[in-house]
């Protein structure tokens, strides 16, 4: 099983949830934006993907900055405790698979995760190639 921790408004969340399904999966997709995180979920995923709130903060085109967590001393706690208030501060898309959890961006960082890879030419959405005719990954 695959499970895709998606925000569809994000064009490398696209990208991901396209190669895993070109590859031939039906993933779970979790809109965590609409359905929130908890503790437990953001602590084990962290866990596994050797990440930690500081190293998965999205720091970009979201409130990081407005809630003084981008500044030198700011503990681990309070920036999950942000993740949980805001869930627009985890960066994605996180992928579970069989083979591990990974933050997945690049969005080609997914291919580490499947067993097989979609067949090419494979294209993202930006028109640019990541798996040529020959099956070759591009990026």
């Amino acid at each position: 099983m695959v499970v895709i921790h998606h925000n569809p408004k994000c064009e490398t969340s696209r990208n991901v949830l396209a190669i895993i399904r070109g590859a031939g999966y039906d993933p779970v997709v979790i809109d965590y934006l609409s359905e929130g995180w908890t503790r437990p979920q953001l602590l084990a995923l962290f866990a596994v993907a050797g990440l930690t709130p500081s190293t998965a903060l999205r720091v970009t085109k979201s409130p990081a900055k407005d809630l003084g967590l981008l500044g030198e001393g700011v503990c681990e706690d309070d920036i999950l405790a942000q993740m949980l208030e805001h869930p627009v501060l985890v960066n994605r898309p996180i992928v579970c698979s069989p083979k591990g959890v990974k933050l997945c961006r690049p969005s080609e960082a997914v291919l580490d995760l499947l067993e097989t890879k979609p067949k090419g030419p494979f294209y993202k959405e930006g028109g640019e190639m990541l798996i040529d005719e020959t099956g070759q990954v591009c990026a």
